[in-house]
């Protein structure tokens, strides 16, 4: 079970673990402001520096995932994707992922300290459409895009999009190329 879940649980008290959901399914919830999200995301101050050091020190990967009021891709990618014990599993076990709102308002500090909102970030890294995965890697000191899955793929190549990042496979050869040797027999 995930500490910020126990942590949760443990705050109601004894009996709250009994309601808690077992450890490994997703627990995808239509939050306040109209996004789905999963329980096990990161509760950001939204400081990408921070966050990129963060993941870093729990040796994961660090991703931005963004979304939009009234998408049904993003309700499909968190009530189906994300109840796949295999992907959701997988991707809560090697990436950190921060949700963004593709035309929210909140304030980020980005990656070399300037501070824009949600939709004005979203229109500097070229985010079109929901739901997008921006993948983060860093070299000399700078952390930078290394992938980036627009939308939904069929989810044998979406989880292998998180393998092909988690395995750092994009340092050498691009997806469609990583993806079509791993199929090959």
């Amino acid at each position: 079970m995930n500490s910020r879940l126990t942590r949760r649980a443990l705050a109601l008290g004894p009996g709250a673990l009994l309601l808690a959901p077992a450890a490994g399914l997703a627990a995808a919830r239509l939050g306040d402001d109209g996004l789905y999200v999963q329980d096990w995301y990161e509760e950001s101050f939204l400081d990408l520096s921070e966050d990129f050091a963060a993941a870093t020190a729990a040796e994961k990967r660090f991703a931005l995932q963004w979304s939009q009021r009234g998408c049904p891709l993003c309700k499909r990618l968190h009530t189906e994707y994300f109840a796949d014990p295999a992907i959701e599993t997988y991707v809560r076990d090697h990436f950190s992922v921060v949700h963004l709102d593709i035309f929210g308002a909140r304030e980020v500090t980005v990656f070399g300290g300037a501070t824009l909102s949600e939709k004005a970030l979203a229109g500097q890294y070229a985010v079109r459409a929901t739901p997008t995965f921006q993948f983060f890697g860093a070299r000399d000191g700078k952390v930078f895009e290394v992938a980036r899955l627009p939308g939904l793929l069929p989810k044998p190549e979406f989880l292998a999009m998180f393998r092909y990042v988690e395995a750092g496979a994009y340092e050498s050869v691009g997806f469609e190329a990583w993806l079509a040797a791993q199929k090959a027999p």
